[in-house]
């Protein structure tokens, strides 16, 4: 039993290391043409976005707008693989060994 709680106090303190490093990670994303950027942190809160000038001309409203809806998906994706990998990482450490991690 004692054994147990030790192992489960030493998995909120990996599990709170993981969610401060997360916190402390930056995730970038660039459109293809570069035109936006997109940063975000491992929680996946938006940290900066910078967009080229060259965007913001009233003829290229549909454009900035699909660019900053397709480099914030691909920066969403790269914070829950970071995420996943650090999850990962810990259930490895602690020997729980789940299908699909």
């Amino acid at each position: 039993m004692l054994d147990k709680m030790k192992q489960l106090y030493d998995m909120q303190k990996k599990a709170k290391q993981i969610q401060k490093e997360l916190k402390e990670t930056e995730i970038e994303a660039q459109s293809v043409d570069e035109s936006v950027t997109v940063v975000f942190n491992g929680e996946i809160h938006i940290i900066d976005i910078k967009i080229n000038e060259s965007m913001l001309a009233p003829e290229k409203k549909r454009e900035l707008e699909q660019a900053i809806k397709n480099t914030t998906a691909q920066a969403i994706s790269k914070a829950q693989a970071i995420a996943a990998d650090k999850a990962k990482s810990m259930m490895g450490d602690m020997g729980i060994n789940l299908p699909g991690f």
